[in-house]
């Protein structure tokens, strides 16, 4: 009994608990903190974000409003009052039409010089280009946004595709599928452009592009033409595979690599087995 009282005594107490913890606790806290932080912020930006949105729905910008974005984008080149520098033309008389095709299209504010300005993202709302084309409107009158009855894509898209082949399709292609000219310059395609601007590109004859009047065409013609040009990009071809809409210079060059090529192969075949 004494040897085991000994052993008990001699037995050493366990050491008092210092209260420190695993290092990787620490991490877990504070990764947990930054969890709920974020999270917290992320539902309190969505919900101000929602709420500004519907704000920016509510409010329609001014005439004013579009002066301001004007003169912050656009006064540089083409003049405070429209007109014009020597890196711009003068807008005074251009119009409302005019200036939603080009902005609305991302054409202007103009990238870099080149041969033409091409389309790319547009960078202002819808709200913002109808603003800045209603003070340039304002300033100085000219071709207003064409009426939606023009745009409905509800004409004679027949007529329409006959008078396309007639005016334009010897430089946008017969398919719209848009050509080469001149010093770099090109007519673009037309799949996907909205019919507000395919009729603005009519009426004000942008860079290239000749003015069709209403002496020209009409804004009857103009809506067979757009009405055509849906239909066509709605519908696709009945013919197959288009080859890109370039017409016979892209098939040619497919049939004599592709069908007079597989020919000499299946001829190269037939004597390699006869021999």
């Amino acid at each position: 009994m004494a040897t085991q009282n000994n052993r008990r005594a001699a037995k050493p107490a366990k050491a008092p608990r210092t209260g420190r913890r695993s290092p990787w606790a620490a991490a877990a806290l504070i990764g947990i903190g930054l969890l709920i932080t974020g999270g917290v912020y992320a539902g309190a930006t969505a919900a101000s974000a929602g709420s500004g949105s519907n704000d920016s729905v509510a409010t329609s910008l001014t005439t004013e409003d579009g002066k301001k974005l004007f003169q912050a984008n656009c006064a540089s080149c083409h003049g405070m009052n429209l007109q014009g520098t020597s890196n711009g033309p003068t807008l005074i008389g251009v119009g409302a039409m005019a200036v939603d095709f080009q902005v609305g299209t991302g054409r202007m504010p103009l990238q870099a010089q080149g041969p033409q300005a091409p389309s790319k993202p547009v960078q202002f709302t819808d709200a913002q280009v109808t603003a800045m084309a209603d003070w340039v409107q304002s300033v100085s009158p000219g071709p207003g946004i064409a009426d939606e009855r023009y745009l409905d894509g509800e004409g004679d898209a027949g007529r329409g595709a006959e008078l396309f082949r007639i005016n334009c399709a010897m430089c946008h292609n017969v398919g719209g599928a848009g050509g080469a000219l001149t010093e770099g310059k090109y007519a673009p395609g037309l799949a996907g452009v909205l019919p507000q601007h395919i009729y603005a590109a009519m009426a004000t004859g942008p860079q290239n592009m000749p003015v069709f009047s209403d002496m020209n065409l009409t804004p009857d013609d103009k809506r067979d033409i757009i009405s055509a040009l849906m239909w066509s990009h709605e519908n696709g071809t009945p013919g197959g595979y288009t080859l890109g809409g370039f017409g016979p210079v892209a098939e040619g060059l497919f049939i004599w690599i592709f069908g007079i090529g597989g020919l000499v192969a299946v001829t190269v075949w037939i004597t390699a087995k006869s021999n």
